[in-house]
């Protein structure tokens, strides 16, 4: 019985320095940004649906909202903090809708199979990476007004960036997968 406790125990210890670490990898994955044409590109959604195809939608959720909760209480995790603000301030302005899609993101992203092939593992991803701008364009809109032009501003910069990066993992799901079994 002693031994059932102590095996418990130090898979919840590994269980949580993994949903630790994971947080600081998507915090430095928003702090690097790549020269891309036509935005820098940061790293941010390919650590969510990275998390998502390798450790499941439990750790990733956990991850993740570990993530935005040192955003909200001001640590300077987010991508253009402190430049632009920390804390809750910054959470709510117009990036809010685009971390929620994080937790959508990385939980659609834990359905990608190791049996699934090439294409179906793309197509999976869209659909992940799309929540994150379904639920970002929706903010910006109520936030800057419906009669800007939303989709241009919220969306099409990062078209180009979200293909490249969907792609790199769709090239390593098989591997990225393999992740799941230390675990």
């Amino acid at each position: 019985m002693e031994l059932i406790k102590q095996n418990t125990q130090s898979q919840i210890i590994k269980l949580l320095l993994i949903v630790f670490f994971s947080s600081v990898v998507l915090a430095i994955s928003a702090k690097i940004k790549i020269p891309f044409y036509p935005v820098p590109m940061t790293m941010q959604t390919f650590v969510v649906l990275f998390l998502g195809m390798s450790f499941g939608y439990k750790i990733a959720l956990s991850s993740v909202t570990l993530y935005l909760f040192e955003g909200i209480i001001g640590f300077p995790v987010f991508s253009n903090s402190p430049e632009k603000g920390i804390g809750l301030a910054y959470f709510t302005a117009q990036t809010m809708g685009y971390l929620i899609g994080f937790l959508s993101a990385c939980f659609l992203a834990s359905f990608v199979r190791l049996n699934d092939n090439y294409f179906i593992i793309f197509i999976k991803l869209i659909l992940s990476v799309s929540t994150i701008y379904i639920f970002g364009v929706l903010w910006l809109g109520t936030l800057i007004g419906w009669d800007k032009p939303i989709f241009e501003l919220g969306v099409i910069p990062f078209l180009l960036a979200e293909i490249f990066k969907i792609s790199l993992l769709t090239i390593l799901a098989k591997k990225i997968y393999k992740l799941r079994k230390i675990i």
